[in-house]
Order: structure tokens, then C-alpha cells, then sequence
């Protein structure tokens, strides 16, 4: 075994500043695409169906890099785990910019899945690590909040490009390129915060491992989070082409809105909730999923743009806080050694959620439709929130 490095607290500092910053743009980089996938449907020429696989092998493959890494940065240690994922993630946004066939988005997507399984889980437990000790319980916050706002940002910000200039692709993903190369250096100074220790080879075997502390308060919200992350994966997969196709609109502004609104709102709603208990936020996201989730299916069969953004602002509320409640009910309970393992079967459990229905709902959209598809998907989530709320409601108390 070797010890962690040294740390005062301003390099602890700095190292959780530095690993904020990586979770921000990490996940800019994993909405960033979403703009684009219209345009290039058009240039490539490729079904809704084929879109949602193209979401969907994501999904995959941050799994099962999940299932077979999530703990590898409490045996191998967080720096080089997360230093090794963004250098990849480099090189996947390059495959992404520079691809011209589906099968080259979908080898893209594929990498970038298993470097974010590589980040999610150090990232996050790094962030708990290096927490100040002077502000307990922020670190929850901010995994919270930085995710999603990095969803929001990174949409947003292609969205704008795409409709300024002829060349958003280079500016996007090169620039997000060059943030991805300098953060595999910058990590290295961090302190390390996990030391190296044996049982590496065994943590290998694809598994989902729930430390004992945090079982109940798991599986006590794994329903809320189910609920939240399939709302994610069906605005983040079908919401620009519903804006575009349902609503007519044609600037990527507004068809990136929809991944901004639903991740910027639940950011917002975390931070604000901070002061709240956990299951106090669990019941206000599920309450949110199911009423804006709702709203936006009549807003799709009114066809008013305007209405469906307001109710998707509302779902989003739902979507940041459903997930921000059971983080904060699990993270305390865990021993330092067991945070990379907990924050890999918590994003295991996101993206099943994620991806799964996203994969049904591709096959639906070939067979129903857009629209309908949209409306039917909309309705499941709507009935699971409701569900996943009284369950909480209902349940044993923190």
C-alpha cells in the first residue's frame, strides 16, 4: 500500500475546484452533440430510431464501463484513473467531430460512453474527498449541481455556435478537445485521495457493489432516481427533434433549449434545496416529474412551444432534485475507501434508467411515431414519478 500524497488545505482547495471544473465540462462535452444530431441527420441521412441507438450505445457503454470500473479509483487511486478518462474523452470528441457515417458516430459515442463510466465515478468521489471542511455536506450540492449545469451549458452554448457561425463543429468540439487535454494534466495536481491497495484484479469483474451503510437509503430512493434519469433520456435523446418536427421550430437555439431548460432548471432546484432534507427534496422531484412531465404531453397535443418549455422547466425542477435528494441521503453513510464503488452503482442505476428506455423508445418511434411515441413515453414517466413519490412518501423516514 502507498500513502495518499500530502495536502494543506489550499491545495485541497484547488484539487476541489479542479475536479468541479472537470465534472462541468465532462458533461457539456456529453450534451454538446445533442444540437447537432438534426443537422446531421439530414447531411447523413439516418432514421429517429437510428438517433435514439446512436443515445442509446452511450448509455451502454458508460455501463458497462461502470460495471467493470467503477471502483478501479479506490485500488489504481483518482488521478490516474481520471487522467487517463479525459485523454480518452479527447479522443472521442475528435472521432465525434470528424465522423461522416453513422457507424463513425456511433464509434464516438461508444468511447466517450466508457470514459465518462471511467470519470462519473472518481470525479465524483474525488469531489467528496477533497470537500472543504469548513462546508459539510457541499460536496453533495455540487455533484449535484455541476452535472447538471455542464448538461445545460454545453447545449447551449452548440446551439448558439450553430446558428453564429459555418463553423460550430470545429469551435465546439475543438475547443472541448483542448479543455479535455489540459485537465489530463491539471489533475496531477490534485492530492491523491485514495490510496493504492490490493484486491485491483477482483474489483474487475463486471458487479454492482452498494456499500452495506448505504443499502436502505439506496434502494429507499432507487425509484426517484429511475424516474428522474428516464426523464432525462427522453428529453435528452427526443427533445430537439420533438421541437423540431412537432413544433417547427428550426433554430438550434431553441431546439438546444430543451436539454438547457431541463438540466439548468434542475441544477437551480438543487442548489436551492440545499437547505432542505433529503427526503423532503426526493418528494418535491418526484411531485415536479410527474406534474411538468404531464404538462409537456398536453403542451405536445396543443402543439405550443411555449407552453411545453415552461412545463419542461417544471419537469426539470424534478428531474435535478429526484437524483440531488437520494445523493444526499447515501453519500454520508460510506467509508472514503467505498465512495468510487457507491457513485458507480448510483450511475449504473442513472443509466439503466437512461438508456434503456431510450432503446425501447427508438424501436417505437419506427413503429408509432414521433409524436406518439413522445406522448406514450411521457405518460410511463409520468405514472412511475407518482409512483416513486408515495413509495417516499410513504416509506421509512431518514
Amino acid at each position: 500500500m502507498t500513502l495518499a500524497t500530502t495536502s494543506t488545505p489550499a491545495r485541497s482547495l484547488a484539487g476541489f475546484r479542479i475536479t468541479l471544473a472537470g465534472l462541468a465540462v465532462m458533461m457539456a462535452g456529453a450534451s454538446a452533440p445533442s444540437p447537432f444530431y438534426p443537422a446531421l441527420q439530414q447531411e447523413i441521412g439516418f432514421s429517429a430510431a437510428t438517433l435514439t441507438a446512436i443515445f442509446a450505445v452511450y448509455a451502454v457503454a458508460l455501463l458497462a464501463a461502470l460495471l467493470i470500473t467503477g471502483s478501479l479509483s479506490d485500488h489504481v487511486g483518482r488521478r490516474p484513473v481520471i487522467s487517463a478518462g479525459f485523454a480518452l474523452l479527447a479522443i472521442s470528441l475528435v472521432l465525434f467531430w470528424q465522423a461522416t457515417t453513422v457507424s463513425g458516430l456511433m464509434l464516438a459515442r461508444i468511447l466517450q460512453g466508457i470514459t465518462a463510466g471511467l470519470l462519473l465515478s472518481s470525479l465524483s468521489a474525488a469531489v467528496v474527498d477533497l470537500e472543504p471542511k469548513s462546508r459539510p455536506g457541499s460536496a453533495a450540492v455540487w455533484n449535484a449541481v455541476i452535472p447538471l449545469g455542464g448538461l445545460a451549458i454545453g447545449a447551449l452554448i452548440a446551439g448558439v455556435m450553430m446558428d453564429l457561425t459555418s463553423t460550430a463543429e470545429a469551435d465546439v468540439f475543438g475547443a472541448l478537445t483542448g479543455a479535455y487535454g489540459l485537465l489530463a494534466v491539471l489533475i496531477w495536481l490534485i492530492p491523491e485521495t485514495a490510496p493504492r491497495h490490493h484486491g485491483l484484479w477482483a474489483s474487475l469483474k463486471p458487479r454492482i457493489g452498494i456499500p452495506a451503510a448505504a443499502r436502505p437509503a439506496f434502494w429507499r430512493g432507487a425509484p426517484a432516481v429511475i424516474a428522474g434519469w428516464a426523464t432525462g433520456g427522453l428529453y435528452l435523446s427526443l427533445g430537439a427533434p420533438i421541437v423540431r418536427h412537432v413544433f417547427g421550430a428550426e433554430d438550434h437555439v431553441i431546439q438546444a433549449l430543451v436539454i438547457a431548460l431541463l438540466s439548468g432548471a434542475g441544477a437551480t432546484a438543487c442548489y436551492l434545496a440545499r437547505g432542505y432534507s433529503s427526503r423532503q427534496v426526493t418528494l418535491y422531484g418526484t411531485s415536479a416529474l410527474a406534474i411538468g412531465t404531464t404538462l409537456t404531453l398536453l403542451a405536445t397535443a396543443w402543439a405550443s412551444l411555449p407552453a411545453y418549455l415552461v412545463a419542461l422547466t417544471i419537469a426539470g425542477t424534478g428531474f435535478g432534485t429526484c437524483f440531488y435528494g437520494v445523493l444526499r441521503s447515501v453519500v454520508p453513510v460510506v467509508r472514503p475507501g467505498e465512495r468510487g464503488e457507491l457513485f458507480a452503482a448510483l450511475f449504473t442505476l442513472s443509466y439503466l434508467a437512461f438508456g434503456v428506455p431510450t432503446i425501447l423508445a427508438g424501436v417505437a418511434v419506427g413503429a408509432f411515431g414521433l409524436t406518439a411515441t413522445t406522448l406514450g413515453f411521457g405518460a410511463i414517466v409520468v405514472l412511475f414519478s407518482a409512483a416513486a413519490g408515495l413509495l417516499r412518501k410513504f416509506g421509512a423516514a431518514d
